[in-house]
């Protein structure tokens, strides 16, 4: 049994510290550190770990932390939306976004050639020169091969890059495979079907990536899920545990509600109902800003981690 504890801060103290004496306040600070107990153990336990997040988290600064967390070997499978992937390639030839605020005039926005994603803008030139970057790519790999199945397109794709924090050249380089079920759902999908009108024997098979996905784990292999958000990325990765048995663990961190009935609510109580955790798995789901609690989440595993020696280098 626990029992509330006083919040106070000390000198020096580190993230892990913070978010353990949160952990005694109540609420939702509870949560946080016991997602935070959930992942140490994934990584303790050997679990297969899917990171899943959409799109808005890679806009945002949260792009190069998860670059690195794959670069520590923390995430195995990646699974995300197409906009995160476009603007990872964004990023990593040089675009950069703009902090403005969640009340900005639209309209007026919309006259300058500038799109809002929140408080962050992002200029129409950016996807004008994503176009100039993007058609040279899909000509490379054509030129490869005429078939690819997603994940061997991203992968393709991150090697292209020289940016130590894209999402795209780690995972690369890690050899973590990267799923976009989506992958027609953005930019990138729009450039896709017009790189294919002219070539019509390119073909980006979604459904091989299906069974790639499934076959990146097994029954046997104990399988941990960390899920930023919801949609497809946070479905298509516990869709995959159900098919294997189960995850062992799961953490969601989100801010959508229960009672939506949705993707982005739904809690790992409610995935037990499916099969797609397990009915004595280690689960938390926080709910909150991703941008604000993964951060404080992943940094205290992180350090705990380290302490125990079980952070690779």
């Amino acid at each position: 049994m626990s029992y509330v504890s006083d919040f106070k801060w000390t000198p020096n103290m580190n993230v892990k510290e913070l978010v353990e004496k949160l952990g005694l306040i109540g609420f939702q600070s509870v949560k946080l550190n016991n997602a935070s107990n959930v992942i140490v153990k994934m990584k303790k336990n050997s679990a297969k770990i899917f990171l899943t997040f959409t799109s808005n988290m890679v806009t945002s600064g949260l792009r190069g932390f998860f670059a690195q967390l794959i670069k520590l070997k923390i995430a195995d499978v990646i699974v995300t939306t197409v906009g995160g992937l476009e603007e990872d390639i964004m990023k990593a030839t040089g675009e950069k976004f703009v902090i403005g605020r969640f009340e900005s005039d639209d309209v007026e926005l919309h006259e300058q050639g500038v799109n809002r994603v929140g408080n962050l803008l992002i200029k129409n030139e950016s996807y004008m020169n994503f176009e100039d970057r993007v058609m040279p790519i899909l000509k490379k790999l054509y030129k490869k091969k005429k078939r690819w199945a997603v994940s061997e397109m991203l992968r393709e794709i991150g090697l292209m890059l020289k940016d130590e924090n894209s999402i795209l050249y780690q995972a690369a380089k890690n050899k973590v495979p990267i799923f976009c079920p989506a992958i027609t759902d953005g930019a990138l999908g729009f450039h896709l079907y017009l790189f294919q009108q002219k070539h019509p024997d390119f073909i980006i098979d979604v459904v091989k990536d299906f069974g790639n996905i499934l076959f990146t784990t097994s029954q046997d292999e104990k399988k941990g899920v960390i899920a930023l958000g919801g949609s497809i990325s946070k479905h298509h990765a516990i869709l995959c545990t159900l098919l294997h048995g189960g995850a062992e663990y799961a953490v969601y961190i989100t801010t959508a509600h229960k009672t939506s009935g949705s993707m982005s609510g739904a809690t790992t109580n409610e995935a037990k109902s499916w099969g797609k955790v397990k009915d004595d798995s280690d689960v938390s789901t926080v709910i909150g800003d991703a941008t604000i609690m993964f951060p404080l989440v992943m940094i205290k595993s992180l350090e705990q981690l380290k302490e125990e020696k079980l952070l690779k280098k």
